[in-house]
């Protein structure tokens, strides 16, 4: 099935520019390069698949772009603010209202139902989706009085996918969230990322060793050793349930 599909023209803007980020981290009485001179930019609307091994880097870059940490070299803007010289209060803000994440493991808060994890979002949110609206989204509608406990591994990355969303931020950033789910449960999760790039135009940047997923995304990064050392767009692009691994 072919879903490529032209960005609507309110959604050609870039939304990411990195220039020459670099990352490194001393270890004991020497210096490890986490990134090297990594430039790329992003466009709003974007599938972005990241791609790579354990080790190559993408973590890291994820970690940088959503504000949970600071290059040691190179610019990083979000539209035309500079993160790299951002303070943590900006940072913080940034991450706050601009940002969501999903992660391998969904960091759902056991003693509260669905419905309430969400809430935690939208309560502080500056303009959020409606709760009930956003586990709807997900297909959890008959589920948001549930605690995690009583869902399955795939109903609790969708809450927190729910969660994500539901504070309408620009960009979804994703690490690994089919990681510690079974193939069909997974395939379940990356619908769900692709209708929610797809229907709210939200900018998605999805992490995965998994090479197979990278047929869903309008665009691949590929990682190696700190560096990008492949970046092309899928001319014909798959649906989550054409997916095999």
């Amino acid at each position: 099935m072919d879903i490529a599909e032209n960005l609507p023209d309110r959604d050609r803007g870039i939304i990411l520019t990195l220039d020459s980020i670099g990352k490194s981290y001393p270890m004991g009485e020497v210096s490890v390069e986490a990134l090297r001179n990594v430039s790329l930019s992003i466009a709003e609307g974007e599938l972005v698949v990241l791609l790579g091994a354990s080790g190559s880097g993408k973590s890291t870059l994820l970690n940088i772009i959503g504000g949970l940490d600071t290059p040691s070299s190179g610019t990083l803007l979000f539209g035309d603010r500079n993160l790299s010289t951002a303070s943590e209060a900006e940072l913080t803000e940034y991450r706050r209202h601009s940002i969501g994440f999903v992660f391998q493991f969904y960091n759902l808060i056991p003693s509260l139902s669905a419905l309430e994890n969400v809430q935690l979002v939208t309560d502080i949110a500056l303009d959020p989706m409606d709760a009930v609206d956003a586990l709807r989204l997900v297909g959890l509608g008959e589920r948001m009085q549930h605690f995690p406990a009583q869902l399955s591994g795939g109903e609790q990355q969708r809450v927190a996918i729910a969660r994500a969303v539901a504070k309408r931020p620009r960009l979804l950033l994703c690490d690994e969230p089919t990681g510690a789910l079974d193939f069909q449960t997974g395939k379940i999760v990356l619908e769900v990322l692709r209708m929610v790039n797809a229907e709210l135009r939200t900018t998605v940047l999805l992490i995965t060793h998994n090479a197979s997923i990278a047929g869903m995304a309008h665009r691949v990064i590929r990682m190696r050793s700190g560096e990008v050392s492949e970046d092309y767009r899928n001319e014909t692009r798959l649906d989550p349930s054409e997916l095999s691994w």
